[in-house]
């Protein structure tokens, strides 16, 4: 009897998942994005790193719709994937259905909030919290956990209202997650490698500056 209870459950629950609707403000934020078939930008980076000093590095970002956005840089340095991820197709590559949480303020902003969870074992990341500006009809944060990297929380800030891409954005991760490839930090860096091998949890932030932004729609 217990089990034919478990059973009925466990259906009910599949069912109730099956039957979700994506939600309705990720669709429109998600067709603006999908509206872009390339943009291109100068880049500005800083790293705010507790064993690495670092000066402002700076390159250009290309997308093209399909494609990996790519960086290409005189001092080039490796960058974690989720911050130039600015059409988060990432996170609509394979099946997820998605949770309302109600709602929240980033910087002064009153969003949505939602959760992202994936369906497919397929996906690199177990669940992603969106907070949507849903009169910009953008996402302003997102606070992503993957599978093997940890948790990336990335903040966006806009110039005005009817901006689709960001010009700032803030990515803070475990650096203890990530393997840097030191020898791609370019020069004039300098890092402290007995910090490295400390224990401990460290935490670090990417900042990254977009200028003379050009977008093809």
């Amino acid at each position: 009897m217990k089990r034919f209870y478990f059973l009925l459950v466990l259906l009910a629950s599949l069912n109730s998942i099956n039957s979700q609707e994506i939600d309705s403000d990720l669709i429109i934020i998600k067709q603006r994005m999908d509206s872009i078939k390339s943009y291109e930008a100068q880049i500005k980076l800083d790293v705010d790193i507790s064993f690495i000093n670092m000066p402002s590095k700076y390159g250009k970002v290309k997308y093209r719709q399909g494609e990996s956005t790519k960086v290409t840089s005189q001092d080039f340095i490796m960058l974690p994937k989720r911050g130039l991820d600015l059409t988060l197709n990432e996170l609509f590559q394979h099946p997820f259905i998605t949770v309302d949480r109600g709602e929240d303020t980033h910087k002064g902003v009153n969003c949505k909030v939602i959760n992202l969870i994936p369906t497919s074992s397929k996906s690199d990341f177990s669940i992603a919290t969106i907070f949507m500006d849903t009169k910009a009809k953008r996402i302003v944060k997102s606070e992503i956990s993957t599978k093997m990297e940890g948790v990336f929380t990335t903040s966006l800030d806009y110039n005005n209202i009817v901006d689709v891409l960001p010009t700032a954005i803030e990515v803070e991760f475990a650096v203890n997650s990530i393997k840097i490839p030191l020898r791609f930090l370019g020069k004039e860096t300098e890092v402290d490698r007995k910090a490295i091998k400390e224990e401990g949890s460290k935490s670090g932030k990417i900042f990254l500056t977009l200028s003379e932004v050009q977008i093809a729609r």
